[in-house]
């Protein structure tokens, strides 16, 4: 949840940020590219843990109870998406552009959970690895224009900017197929935290399955075949060279790109078992209210940038993201030196966590509320 404010403190702060992308190496430098590296954890742990999640809170319930509440929670997070992420990452009171990102993600994969959750576990686990493995395969299929068979293509596999007509724009950021593979993955892995589950057992499984995975990286990106939809290739120097090994797709998410960031997820829930001290509790209590955090962390962002050009003088109308202001090109200008970026990361965690507190104790405090499972 911290990294994650990173990157989108980068998106709205950075100079360039909205017009440049951070892994092109043909423009970015070794900081930015790592600033933006280390936040591809957030979205596969998001969503892998969203399975283990829904596991657990099965392993309590019966599975009609478990299927109703995903498919409710899966057709809730795809109206916050619609409805209120994509105006708070825009300020378009039109709504003239939706973007369907990681929350979309999370929603519809949880709704093919809702589906899955009848079969056995052991059809679960290879239909997950299936996709995660394989998806891949279908790199080569693309589609253009906006018919029904496009969209739905879009949607599944290929990440895609859809022009329905001059005034409405959908942004396809996380096709779900692989995302729905992931969070299958999530919900067997799952089983290792049942309370029956031997806890040095759990640490041997993590230990096993974080090396393999970052091992099995490391091959396949070496072979420089299958994994990826980009190849990496030799650059000027050695550190492009590695920052190429390293660039792996995440718009969908490739094999490549899922092995380096769940694997290394693996090794930290391995590191972490036992430990539980004051730094530990100051990120858990952004863990136990996500959903709300993520919310405010976006307003907030987008709030402070639109106040920074007040102070500075800017013309504060530029971050109402309009197709027009994109198109124009006066985003090329704005923005600040990275430290502002990172400056700003660490005000909007300190701001976020006295709120985020109060609001896990009132969680805490209300288990009754149903509704508060939502949020």
């Amino acid at each position: 949840m911290v990294l994650m404010a990173l990157d989108h403190s980068r998106s709205f702060f950075h100079s360039g940020a909205f017009v440049n992308d951070p892994t092109d190496l043909a423009t970015t430098t070794t900081i930015i590219f790592f600033t933006r590296f280390v936040t591809h954890f957030c979205a596969p742990v998001f969503v892998f843990l969203a399975g283990t999640s829904a596991f657990l809170y099965g392993s309590k319930k019966t599975i009609a109870v478990l299927f109703k509440f995903l498919i409710t929670r899966g057709l809730w997070l795809i109206f916050v998406e619609i409805a209120i992420m994509s105006f708070l990452w825009f300020f378009n009171i039109y709504y003239n552009t939706i973007m369907l990102q990681v929350i979309w993600a999370i929603g519809i994969s949880m709704m093919v959970l809702g589906i899955l959750i009848y079969l056995p576990q052991k059809a679960i686990l290879v239909l997950a690895l299936l996709l995660i493995a394989g998806h891949n395969l279908l790199d080569g299929i693309t589609m253009e224009g906006k018919s029904f068979a496009s969209v739905f293509w879009y949607i599944l596999h290929q990440y895609s900017l859809i022009e329905f007509s001059e005034n409405f724009v959908m942004i396809v950021g996380y096709p779900v197929l692989p995302w729905i593979g992931v969070m299958a993955l999530g919900y067997c892995f799952g089983g290792f935290y049942a309370t029956d589950f031997d806890v040095s057992m759990r640490k041997k499984w993590l230990l096993r399955l974080g090396l393999g995975a970052i091992v099995l990286f490391f091959i396949l990106r070496s072979i420089n075949v299958y994994g990826d939809l980009v190849p990496w290739t030799i650059q000027k120097n050695t550190t492009f060279t590695v920052l190429s090994f390293l660039n792996v797709t995440k718009y969908p998410p490739s094999l490549s790109f899922l092995l380096v960031t769940l694997g290394p997820a693996l090794l930290f829930l391995y590191a972490t078992e036992t430990i539980k001290n004051k730094f530990t509790y100051f990120f858990l209590v952004f863990g136990r209210v996500p959903f709300f955090y993520y919310i405010l962390h976006v307003l907030f962002l987008h709030l402070f940038a639109l106040l920074g050009l007040l102070i500075t003088g800017g013309d504060w109308k530029i971050m109402i993201l309009t197709g027009n202001v994109f198109t124009s090109g006066v985003l090329a200008s704005y923005g600040y030196p990275l430290w502002v970026a990172y400056l700003i990361w660490i005000c909007i965690v300190l701001l976020l966590y006295p709120l985020s507190k109060k609001y896990m104790t009132y969680k805490a405090n209300n288990k009754g509320k149903w509704w508060l499972s939502y949020l």
